[in-house]
């Protein structure tokens, strides 16, 4: 006699890269305009050199720990699988006059993930605990489910080093005044790349800047 088993349901699939993708994924060949609908964060505030802060490294850890454990806790409990998204980064100093890429411990920044709307604040709690028990660090009590609405905004693709951005940065913003804008808003990257695994001079980043008339 052979043994039944109970089909699993099948996942279902938020294809987010996808459906994202004019937000996630623009040309490397020009300045476009885009409409950043709201959407929801797992964020954390800070300061310091991202490259040598132990306060960054710590939140981007974080981060991703709790990126992964709501993936996971959304795939067991509703049965609804996505990928974790990249990571993101808005950029100032109090003082935009006074901002310099040379003073990098001057820097004020929030990094995120973004995470799909079925995502509630019940499961970031749960995802929360069930993260302070396997992975402890001092970041996670700073984290927070919000949702940033960014609006109009310029953005290009910038292949290469972090360290190479500028000229990409500047194309970015005379783009915005060339369409008769004004710069608004932080700085904004989101990170496609592994700087551990991919080469510097491969990294693909996406450089936004919000914009008003």
């Amino acid at each position: 006699m052979h043994k039944t088993t109970a089909n699993k349901p099948e996942l279902k699939v938020l294809d987010l890269k996808k459906d994202l993708k004019h937000l996630y994924n623009p040309s490397t060949k020009g300045v476009v305009l885009v409409d950043v609908p709201e959407m929801q964060f797992l964020m954390i505030d800070g300061m310091g050199d991202p490259n040598t802060a132990q306060k960054y490294s710590d939140a981007v850890s974080a981060l991703y720990s709790m990126a992964y454990t709501l993936k996971f806790l959304i795939r067991k409990e509703l049965g609804i699988d996505y990928p974790v998204m990249p990571l993101e980064g808005l950029w100032w100093v109090e003082d935009m006059r006074a901002f310099s890429v040379d003073k990098k411990n001057d820097w004020l920044w929030t990094m995120m993930i973004m995470q799909p709307d079925i995502v509630t604040l019940e499961h970031f709690q749960e995802a929360l605990k069930q993260v302070e028990q396997k992975k402890p660090s001092p970041a996670l009590s700073k984290i927070r489910l919000e949702r940033f609405s960014e609006g109009l905004a310029a953005q290009i693709m910038h292949i290469g080093l972090y360290a190479a951005e500028k000229p990409t940065i500047e194309k970015v913003h005379s783009f915005i005044k060339e369409q008769g804008y004004n710069l608004s808003g932080k700085h904004h990257e989101i990170y496609l790349g592994d700087p551990r695994k991919s080469a510097p001079e491969k990294l693909k980043t996406v450089i936004r800047q919000p914009c008003k008339k």
